[in-house]
C-alpha cells in the first residue's frame, strides 16, 4: 500500500512538472495570443488593451498559478483565440482521438498475440523468418514514413482509400469508417511489430520449457499444450508491456492525425501553438500526460497482479 501511495504521489508530481514545462515553453515563445490574434489588424494600443483583457500583462508565475488553481477545481479556462471553454474544446477533439486510439488498441492486442504465437510455434521456419524481417523493418520506420507509404499505395496508387481523413461537414469519423483505415494502419505499424516480437520470444522460451516437453512426451494434444502451458507463459509477461504501448499510442495518434488531417487533438494543438493559445495547449498537454501516467500505473498494477514475485515484494 505504501509503495502505491508513493507511485500516486510520483504521478501527481509528474503531472505538475509537465504543466510547468509546457507553460514555460509557451511563455518563452516569441509573441503572445494578443499579438497573434490582432496581427496586421490593429495598432499597439489595441494589442495592449487585448493583452490586458486576457491577463497577459501579468507576470508569468502569476498566470501559471492562476491557471493551476482553477485547473485543480476542474476549470481549464477559456481559449485566448475564440473565448470557447477549453474543457469543451478538448472534450470534442479528444473523442475523435480516443476513437482512433481505441480502434488501434482493439486490433493491436489480439493481432500481437496471434501473430506472435503463430511465429513462435514455427520458430526457424520460412514463415517465421519472413515475419521477423517484416516486423524488424516496421520497427525501424517512424510513423510518418509508414503513413506516407500507405498513402502512396492505397490512396494514390490503388485509389481504394482517401488520402486525408477529414469527415464531411456535420459528420463524425465514426460515420465514415474508411477515414480511419490509413491512420489506424499507421499507428499499428510500430506498436504491432514490437509486440509481435515480444510475444514470439515468449512463445519460443515457453515451448522449450520442461513442462511443455513433459506434456508432449505424455501424449497431451498439441492444442492443449499451447492453450494450457505455452500461451499463458508467453502472454502474461507481455500484458504489462502491451498496456504501456497503449500509452505510446497517444503520442503516435498525434503524429497520425497531423499526417492525415484527422480532426483530433493534434489539429487543435497545432492551431493553439500557432496562435499562442496557452490555455488550450495546457489543456491538451494535461490530458495526454494524465492518460499516459494512468496507463503506466495500470501496467504496473497488471505486472503486480500477474507476477507472484512482484506481489510478494509489495
Amino acid at each position: 500500500m505504501i509503495r502505491w501511495l508513493h507511485r500516486l504521489g510520483a504521478a501527481a508530481v509528474t503531472l505538475l512538472a509537465a504543466s510547468v514545462l509546457v507553460f514555460a515553453a509557451t511563455a518563452l515563445a516569441p509573441g503572445d495570443a494578443a499579438s497573434a490574434r490582432l496581427a496586421g489588424r490593429a495598432g499597439p494600443e489595441q494589442v495592449a488593451a487585448l493583452r490586458h483583457q486576457l491577463g497577459l500583462d501579468q507576470p508569468s508565475w502569476a498566470r501559471y498559478l492562476h491557471w493551476l488553481w482553477h485547473a485543480l477545481h476542474g476549470d481549464l479556462g477559456t481559449s485566448y483565440a475564440n473565448g470557447v471553454s477549453v474543457s469543451r474544446l478538448v472534450a470534442e477533439r479528444a473523442g475523435n482521438s480516443l476513437l482512433l486510439g481505441a480502434v488501434t488498441a482493439l486490433l493491436l492486442v489480439p493481432l500481437a498475440i496471434a501473430l506472435g504465437l503463430w511465429a513462435g510455434l514455427r520458430a526457424g521456419r520460412l514463415t517465421d523468418r519472413v515475419l521477423s524481417i517484416g516486423t524488424l523493418t516496421l520497427v525501424s520506420l517512424p510513423e510518418f514514413v509508414v503513413g506516407t507509404l500507405l498513402v502512396l499505395l492505397f490512396a494514390v496508387g490503388l485509389g481504394w482509400l482517401p488520402a486525408v481523413s477529414v469527415p464531411a461537414a456535420g459528420e463524425s469519423p465514426f460515420s465514415q469508417p474508411e477515414l480511419l483505415v490509413l491512420p489506424v494502419l499507421t499507428l499499428l505499424s510500430v506498436s504491432l511489430a514490437q509486440n509481435v516480437r515480444l510475444v514470439r520470444s515468449g512463445v519460443v522460451e515457453a515451448a522449450g520449457s520442461d513442462a511443455v516437453l513433459a506434456a508432449r512426451l505424455g501424449g497431451v494434444p498439441e492444442h492443449r499444450v499451447v492453450l494450457r502451458w505455452i500461451l499463458p507463459a508467453a502472454v502474461v509477461p507481455a500484458v504489462p508491456v502491451l498496456a504501456r504501448y497503449l500509452a505510446y499510442l497517444l503520442g503516435g495518434t498525434l503524429v497520425a492525425e497531423s499526417l492525415f488531417g484527422y480532426p483530433g487533438l493534434a489539429a487543435a494543438l497545432v492551431n493553439a501553438t500557432a496562435s499562442r493559445d496557452t490555455p488550450v495547449v495546457l489543456g491538451i498537454a494535461l490530458l495526454v500526460a494524465t492518460l499516459t501516467v494512468a496507463l503506466n500505473l495500470l501496467a504496473d498494477a497488471l505486472a503486480t497482479i500477474l507476477n507472484p514475485a512482484a506481489r510478494r515484494t509489495n
